[in-house]
């Protein structure tokens, strides 16, 4: 197996980067330098992704969630494939690198992709409900029901792999879905659709990320080899959907679609979709399912302060303070056990 050469540009699976020496934040820690830095960049993407995501579908009322998710798909197989194709990057493990690809057309062995469809399909699955959950609920009240996905993934966890945690991890566990409950007590901005989807999006991102976990190290693929394989299933499935919808019809009469602030928003968008993508893949290859998890609650209060700010929607009252404080305390005391290898 060839081995990547040292100027490699962007980190691209766990075992390039934890490969050699002890890398651990420090002695004893159970996550690594280059893990923390992955946590870190997902959880700056996923806030601002959240932002851009509302303006479009709040601020100019954007009724097409799911165009959305199409263009974020396009946008990232198009980077993908450009820097492919120049040998800026590679897909899978071990590949020569700066090397263009003039062979498939996929750019991957058809037996890869097809043992990457579970993943493809969750992830469409995923991408879909996510958008749609921001839509249908508040801001401050998406990130608060988000918070229970925790409990979804060591579910998955536990019947995909046997994963078991200590009970630091579960004590942890319990905060953040008390508090979780605590805040959204009195929500009056009651949806029951918006939180049947918000559930769908916590199951559907569980089963993604525990997925990631088990592909991402029996694939070969690297961390921008998983992305394409999903582009490449889900981008032509979303497209005859939104299709046969008539979302597609519906984005070309939007009255906003040529509007410099609605265009750079879907810009900013797509871009950060991608870059989110792939903080998800190499965090939760990096670390774990339920870590990605967690630092989706810890970037939760900087969504919150922002979509409070920005969106509104949640009246402030110290019941909700409250129960935001307690999953922030729970991701915290997660995040200690973390990095105290326990």
């Amino acid at each position: 197996m060839a081995a990547v050469p040292k100027y490699t540009l962007l980190p691209l699976s766990d075992s390039q980067l934890k490969g050699g020496g002890d890398d651990s934040l420090f002695k004893g820690s159970g996550m690594t330098k280059r893990g923390a830095i992955a946590a870190l960049s997902y959880m700056a993407c996923a806030v601002l992704l959240v932002m851009f995501n509302k303006a479009a579908l709040s601020s100019y009322s954007f009724p097409c969630a799911n165009v959305i998710t199409l263009f974020q798909m396009v946008c990232s197989s198009s980077i993908l494939y450009a820097m492919r194709r120049w040998g800026i990057i590679t897909f899978t493990i071990g590949e020569p690198w700066m090397v263009p690809d003039k062979s498939s057309p996929s750019l991957v062995p058809l037996t890869t992709l097809l043992q990457t469809l579970p993943l493809s399909l969750t992830y469409l699955l995923y991408m879909v409900a996510s958008m749609e959950s921001v839509r249908g609920v508040n801001v401050p009240m998406y990130t608060t029901l988000r918070r229970t996905t925790v409990v979804f993934t060591i579910t998955v966890e536990y019947l995909l792999t046997g994963q078991k945690y200590p009970p630091s991890v579960f004590s942890s566990v319990f905060l953040i879905v008390f508090g979780a409950f605590l805040a959204g007590a009195r929500d009056m901005s009651y949806d029951s659709y918006g939180y049947a989807i918000v559930l769908v999006s916590n199951i559907s991102t569980a089963i993604y990320l525990a997925t990631i976990a088990r592909l991402g190290k029996s694939s070969g693929l690297n961390s921008f080899g998983l992305m394409w394989c999903n582009g490449l299933v889900c981008g032509p499935v979303l497209l005859v959907w939104t299709y046969f919808r008539g979302d597609l019809e519906i984005t070309m009469n939007f009255p906003d679609l040529y509007s410099p602030g609605f265009q750079g928003v879907m810009l900013l968008s797509c871009i950060m979709a991608f870059f989110l993508n792939y903080c998800i893949f190499l965090n939760t290859t990096l670390n774990s399912a339920l870590t990605q998890t967690m630092c989706g609650n810890l970037k939760d209060l900087l969504t919150v302060g922002l979509g409070w700010m920005i969106f509104g929607g949640l009246p402030f009252d110290m019941l909700n303070v409250v129960g935001q404080c307690l999953g922030f305390l729970g991701s915290g005391l997660y995040a200690y056990s973390k990095l105290k290898g326990r």
